[in-house]
């Protein structure tokens, strides 16, 4: 939902159910494995996965009860909206890329 007022665009925050996926080694094309679930509040996708990559990749603000490694090349995130459906996500390196679910299958 985009509000506007005045001159300014404010965007209000959605809650996104986000997964992780990472295979058991990093560079593995595939053996994609559920490695931690968790809730993102953010504007756009654009936002949540920043949020996601800075949480794994910062020693202090990664989860307790995720057996996750740190974000790299190749790793898959899932962001779920409920009715609106799930979109997936892959780490390239020159950014985040829309990639089918068959991907991590």
């Amino acid at each position: 939902m985009v509000r506007f007022w005045g001159k300014r665009r404010w965007m209000s925050k959605r809650v996104y159910e986000a997964v992780v996926f990472q295979t058991p080694r990093c560079g593995e094309p595939k053996g994609y494995r559920q490695v931690c679930r968790l809730t993102v509040t953010a504007s756009s996708h654009d936002e949540a996965l920043s949020i996601i990559y800075r949480t794994f990749n910062v020693a202090d603000l990664m989860p307790k009860h995720c057996q996750a490694r740190f974000m790299g090349t190749g790793d898959i995130v899932l962001i779920d909206e409920g009715r609106k459906g799930q979109t997936y996500y892959r780490l390239c390196p020159d950014g985040w890329k829309r990639v089918e679910r068959q991907a991590v299958c």
